[in-house]
């Protein structure tokens, strides 16, 4: 039996003069996976304004709910930093194809950060049983009950599977800085999320037949840098799909990665809801084989790893959030803080604080330019 599971779906907020907070309340936990979350806007003097959609992301599989609250607060940031150094897209000596040590397969991915995708998938050619890698697509191998380095295998009705078969949806990580273009636009009316591709007589087929690629860019905007002597996992939740948070982001010692910045205004939708992306970040020093998965209990990794990240745009704005995870309350071993060019905010946990004496988590707007959260 799984443990509880908490996703906070950071959504894209309306820029608005006066400070702008978000407030999720009545926090749906529910065991195995999926919640609700309801995101109220309020002005500075806590009076409630109009802000976009209200976003939920899946519900299945539970009796069991428990209910704890989480606050998002948006104030200033200021600072100058540059995510486009880790972008070689405009350089002359770019390719198709990236330089990774690990090669073809690895989680680091086969192309140059926001170098597209060059080979359109085909419908029918491959077959179900392992995921199809290369071309943004990375395997998830390490996760317990799956075969063949799928992140999630589902059906409509909420039935799982340990191996994509006829019937299932199977959904796939991409390498960082990309998300996957794969979901059937008519989502159960249960309230569980599908995405992947699905498989059909033994063959894979695209679920979402206007996209040509499995994977994409994301806003070219935003860096995890890292400050410290330790790697860190940074596992993004599979979503539209099981919300596991297993696909990973590995931030090497004194290193850097893009971060996923999807466009809410064009990305997967819940119920008209607009969604951002999401990280778990477990301590320095866990590996991904180990922190991107779902943990037990205590464990202090995957849905009990002590940080939670959001990253969205909308509007021609970007938001950025830091969020204390209810599961784990334990200091990490490292600040964050998130610096960028033109950014409306502050935001950083040090020492087990946020913004130096809130506990609450913190947002921040980039209004144009690079932001970086920065880990030291």
């Amino acid at each position: 039996m799984r443990t509880s599971f908490i996703t906070l779906l950071t959504i894209a907020a309306t820029a608005l003069s006066a400070p702008l907070q978000q407030q999720q309340h009545k926090h749906h936990v529910h065991e195995k996976r999926a919640i609700v979350t309801k995101v109220v806007y309020v002005d500075a003097n806590g009076n409630p304004i109009s802000g976009p959609a209200e976003t939920a992301s899946a519900t299945a599989e539970s009796e069991t709910i428990k209910s704890s609250p989480v606050t998002l607060s948006s104030v200033t940031l200021s600072s100058s930093s540059s995510a486009s150094a880790s972008a070689s897209s405009s350089d002359s000596e770019s390719t198709e194809t990236g330089s990774s040590s690990s090669g073809l397969g690895s989680i680091l991915g086969d192309l140059k950060a926001f170098v597209d995708p060059s080979q359109e998938f085909q419908d029918g050619v491959h077959d179900c049983s392992s995921v199809p890698t290369g071309q943004g697509v990375i395997p998830v191998d390490w996760i317990s009950g799956l075969n063949g380095g799928w992140t999630s295998i589902m059906k409509e009705n909420g039935d799982t599977s340990s191996t994509c078969q006829d019937g299932f949806y199977c959904s796939y990580a991409c390498q960082a800085g990309m998300s996957k273009t794969q979901w059937p636009s008519e989502q159960p009316s249960s309230g569980i999320s599908v995405g992947g591709l699905y498989c059909k007589n033994g063959k894979l087929y695209r679920s979402n037949a206007d996209q040509k690629y499995l994977c994409s860019w994301g806003k070219n905007n935003v860096d995890f840098v890292s400050n410290i002597s330790k790697n860190v996992a940074i596992c993004r939740t599979d979503y539209p799909g099981s919300e596991n948070m297993n696909i990973p982001t590995l931030l090497e010692a004194n290193g850097n990665a893009p971060v996923s910045v999807v466009d809410s205004d064009s990305y997967y939708t819940w119920k008209g809801g607009k969604t951002s992306t999401q990280y778990y970040v477990n301590n320095g020093g866990v590996s991904v084989e180990d922190g991107c998965i779902w943990g037990t209990e205590g464990s202090g990794v995957g849905n009990w790893a002590p940080v939670v990240l959001g990253a969205g745009t909308t509007g021609g704005k970007t938001y950025l959030s830091l969020i204390p995870n209810p599961n784990n309350k334990e200091q990490p071993n490292y600040n964050i803080k998130i610096v960028g060019d033109d950014v409306n905010g502050n935001c950083k946990y040090e020492n087990g604080q946020y913004n130096g004496n809130g506990s609450d988590g913190c947002t921040v707007t980039v209004n144009s330019g690079d932001a970086k959260f920065v880990f030291y």
